[in-house]
């Protein structure tokens, strides 16, 4: 019975994760898709490059809650702990590579922040404090990432924090850190709005 829930809410997660809120909000105001200029990505700050302030808040609040309702789900109905970090880190894997979007979406930390969030709220201030830091130490925005995914759980459990928030973060953590090693090479020209803008629709390529 627990290997049913297991699956059900990994499924959850994932389907759930799977909805890439970036790119069909910036193909409604723009007319295209986000992960053909910038970054490449389907994230808040791609759609913030391409489609401005208003869409990319509304793609961070939709990403994070992919993260927080399953995971929600998975706490008041989960038979198992660990079945709740499973889904919190499927809903991660889902955003990264969603069946929704040919498997080609973001970069999973809104969605990783929505899912430590639901367990403790604190966890999201603290998880982009350090990625804040880290970016401004490394200056180069996937390198830090990568660092930050591998200390999510840890500085977690040195400020105090106990039970299934650490575990998830340990699982969306190690995502997060695999995820961004696709960028480790990447140039960037500024900390975080860091790439050229290219509109798509006016590009001659």
């Amino acid at each position: 019975m627990v290997v049913l829930y297991a699956l059900g809410f990994a499924l959850l997660g994932y389907l759930s994760g799977s909805f890439p809120f970036a790119v069909w909000i910036t193909r409604l105001v723009k007319g295209f898709d986000v992960r053909d200029s910038g970054s490449g990505h389907a994230t808040t700050t791609n759609t913030i490059r391409q489609a401005g302030f208003l869409p990319g808040a509304a793609v961070f609040i939709l990403d994070v809650s992919k993260g927080f309702l399953p995971t929600w789900l998975a706490i008041h109905y989960a038979p198992a702990t660990w079945i709740i970090a499973l889904t919190a880190g499927m809903a991660v894997i889902g955003h990264c590579w969603p069946i929704f979007a040919d498997f080609r979406g973001g970069m999973g930390l809104a969605t990783a922040n929505g899912g430590l969030m639901v367990i403790a709220p604190v966890a999201i201030l603290i998880t982009y404090a350090l990625l804040i830091v880290l970016t401004l130490i490394i200056r180069q925005s996937a390198r830090a990432s990568v660092v930050a995914g591998l200390l999510f759980a840890p500085l977690l459990w040195v400020v105090g924090l106990r039970g299934s928030v650490i575990w998830v973060a340990i699982v969306v953590g190690i995502i997060i850190t695999l995820r961004f090693t696709i960028d480790w090479n990447r140039k960037y020209k500024e900390l975080w709005l860091d790439r050229d803008k290219v509109n798509p629709a006016v590009s001659n390529d």
